[in-house]
């Protein structure tokens, strides 16, 4: 079987990979136990995904199929390797996993992008930098320094947005259930952007979300938790 290739943003170096969205496909790819060509991919390097018909990444080739968008590449891997371990159980799960991914991409990104924009223009290439400030700022309305807000009540309010996660947390082990599935990727990826470009405590120690989050560093012979870091 020919090897899948991933596009996966790198930073400062080839081993620094932080997008949110491409750890909640590599997480994915493990679960199924697929072998992947991680490729370090930067934001100016459009030509090198052109092939995709879009300019962001993941990016995943399989063969023929050039696929784009974690929540469609994750959909395609339950798709065409339904004989390897599902990432959702069934319609329900996936149903349930589609609501976490579009409660957590317009309710918890932008508050942690307030939080770690300074740390994450400090994590990326230097050939990268003019583009992501210029893009962000123009999408933002303001300046990188302006929107960057890490003040203690940033960050006490960030972890309340968290209470519907912690309450389920609290009495099972992860998102999906007893074993960590499509849904505890979908969410993870997010923690684990920040993980890998900040040393801001997001978390507080004794949060059963904090415990989740260490729980799935340790997947997968600690996969996340060898992740290089910038700090």
């Amino acid at each position: 079987m020919t090897r899948m290739t991933l596009y996966d943003l790198a930073g400062q170096n080839d081993d620094l990979r932080f997008s949110p969205y491409c750890w909640r496909v590599k997480m994915a790819l493990l679960h199924k136990g697929l072998e992947v060509d991680s490729r370090p991919w930067r934001f100016t390097e459009k030509e090198t995904i052109a092939l995709s018909g879009q300019g962001k990444v993941p990016v995943l080739v399989d063969g023929a199929q050039i696929i784009s968008d974690s929540w469609t590449i994750i959909n395609y891997l339950d798709t065409a390797y339904s004989d390897k371990p599902l990432l959702f159980a069934d319609q329900i799960a996936k149903e349930a996993a589609f609501n976490l991914k579009e409660w957590g991409d317009k309710t918890l990104l932008l508050p942690l992008l307030k939080i770690t924009i300074l740390d994450i223009y400090n994590a990326i290439h230097e050939k990268d930098k003019a583009y992501f400030r210029e893009t962000r700022e123009q999408r933002l309305g303001m300046s990188l320094e302006s929107l960057c807000d890490r003040s203690d009540e940033a960050i006490a309010s960030f972890r309340r947005l968290l209470e519907p996660v912690r309450k389920t947390l609290e009495w099972q082990p992860f998102l999906s259930g007893e074993q960590a599935a499509g849904a505890d990727y979908i969410l993870f990826g997010a923690f684990q952007w920040v993980h890998c470009v900040s040393a801001i405590q997001i978390l507080a120690e004794n949060d059963p979300v904090n415990i989740w989050c260490q729980r799935m560093r340790a997947l997968f012979n600690g996969y996340g938790e060898k992740a290089k870091r910038a700090i």
